[in-house]
């Protein structure tokens, strides 16, 4: 049954001082359904002009009204921007599901509310925090003092496009700064419609502002280099990161990343083997794989390895392909032909090396158009397998064997990579040992995706720089001066 709807896609315009308007050269770029490749709409293709034009409103913003809005009276703007997103819980989750291919029952359970919550927590927890205060003997009383960072430009993917995008404005408003947006060109519909919402909450006009675009010779790379953008939040693949870094070096940005990710996932024999099938299938495949969290490396110790291949494929075949507006729907379609070509070459590049494809590696049959893989499970691949080492970012997963838990640890750490790792095991003692050697960002034993965002999250090595949840968040979108008053 086919999700029933009247929502229907938007022609996306940039919002840049409270209002939505064209790019001064009227250029604009089609937004494609990857699950049908039909023309969803047009997208304003933004630059350099847009991006300065919304830089000078953000700054304006920064001294006007906004810098004299109550610490509590913030608060409840934010808090309203997370009501108005829950207000329009299924048009935002179907226009996320037309925009990525995920599927639309997705996109309503996780991604929706949960960026409703990001602004809540946040509402919720900037009131609660205080700063550092020192009493030097009789001397002097020092004390820090907390301001906005000033005007941030947020880079976000396409993969959970307003999840991740309010994850870093809501703390962003939270610390009273100013923001310009640039949405993945894959993936406008859903950060516009934020603008509207932004609008109606209450949010002085120029505080928030979106440019529609491109990468480097575009409106990303216009953010990145701007001498008047103080502080850059990007989430993404580490190759544009390291140019954002390069564009930001001139004017000494302050910068916090959120990069890929090539995450082991390590099954010891004694582990719960029904609880490991069921979370590792959500681990492997939910939103077809491409979430930077997504365990695509599993390792299973041999005694069980067999057993565990066996069941974990047959799990795999009951995951519906297809339609993502169908209510039954598993895995919707990748985000783009070039993204379903990168992919599918991967799948190539298993079958050359000598891996054994025991379940998808090809297009769904009755699926002539859209960018559908199955999910994919394959075996028999050298650890040196570009399939193994590179991140993939996408329904595709490989299993390796191990025998001591001294080479699991080792392959495990293999990797340009750190963002995030899973063990399974019983052994609480085991479990602590392990976890304290893998080198990633977050470590989850016997679960999966579990999150409280008072904690810090980010990766290690090429998977990012800085974290955030909680203070970390508020720490980097905020600067301390230390104040001492002599006694």
């Amino acid at each position: 049954m086919q999700v029933e709807t009247k929502v229907k896609a938007i022609n996306c315009l940039h919002f840049i001082n409270g209002q939505f308007v064209e790019s001064q050269n009227k250029k604009t770029f089609e937004n494609i359904n990857p699950a049908t490749e039909e023309v969803l709409g047009t997208v304003a293709e933004g630059g350099k002009e847009e991006v300065d034009f919304a830089v000078r409103a953000a700054r304006r913003a920064l001294d006007g009204p906004w810098k004299n809005i109550t610490l509590t009276e913030r608060s409840k703007i934010i808090r309203r921007i997370g009501d108005l997103i829950l207000e329009r819980q299924e048009e935002l989750a179907r226009l996320e599901s037309l925009d990525t291919g995920k599927p639309f029952a997705l996109a309503n359970k996780i991604d929706i509310p949960r960026a409703a919550y990001n602004f809540h927590f946040f509402a919720d927890y900037m009131i609660s925090v205080g700063t550092d205060a020192y009493q030097q003997d009789d001397q002097a009383i020092h004390y820090a003092y907390r301001r906005p960072v000033g005007v941030v430009g947020i880079i976000k993917p396409w993969n959970l496009p307003l999840l991740l995008l309010t994850w870093k404005l809501a703390p962003c408003l939270a610390m009273g700064n100013t923001a310009v947006i640039k949405p993945a060109e894959w993936t406008p519909m859903t950060a516009t419609v934020l603008m509207e919402i932004c609008k109606e909450a209450g949010v002085p006009d120029g505080v928030v502002n979106l440019v529609h675009g491109f990468g480097p010779n575009s409106a990303g790379g216009a953010i990145s280099e701007h001498p008047d953008i103080d502080a850059i939040s990007f989430i993404g693949e580490p190759g544009t990161g390291s140019a954002i870094m390069k564009s930001a070096a001139d004017s000494l940005k302050k910068l916090s990343y959120e990069l890929g990710g090539k995450n082991p996932n390590i099954i010891f024999a004694d582990s719960d083997l029904d609880d490991v099938i069921e979370t590792t299938i959500r681990s492997s495949f939910i939103n077809q794989g491409e979430v930077c969290l997504c365990g695509s490396r599993i390792y299973v110790e041999r005694p069980i390895f067999d057993e565990f291949v066996q069941r974990f494929v047959e799990v795999a075949k009951e995951l519906k392909v297809g339609d993502p507006l169908e209510k039954d729907t598993n895995v919707g379609a990748l985000v783009s032909k070039e993204h379903y070509d990168r992919v599918m070459s991967y799948v190539e590049i298993a079958q050359n090396d000598g891996g054994t494809i025991h379940i998808g590696g090809k297009r769904p049959e009755g699926f002539e158009k859209g960018y559908f893989l199955e999910p994919t499970i394959i075996t028999g691949l050298d650890r040196n397998s570009r399939c193994v080492s590179e991140e993939i970012f996408g329904p595709v997963v490989t299993i390796t064997p191990f025998d001591m838990e001294e080479e699991v640890i080792m392959q495990a750490n293999d990797t340009h990579y750190g963002l995030s790792a899973t063990i399974w095991t019983t052994d609480l003692k085991k479990a602590h040992r392990v976890a304290h050697q893998i080198e990633a960002g977050i470590i989850w034993v016997n679960t999966w995706f579990l999150r409280d965002l008072r904690t810090p999250f980010g990766g290690m090595k090429h998977s990012g720089i800085g974290r955030t949840g909680g203070m970390h968040s508020l720490d980097f979108y905020s600067e301390l001066s230390n104040i001492t008053i002599k006694l």
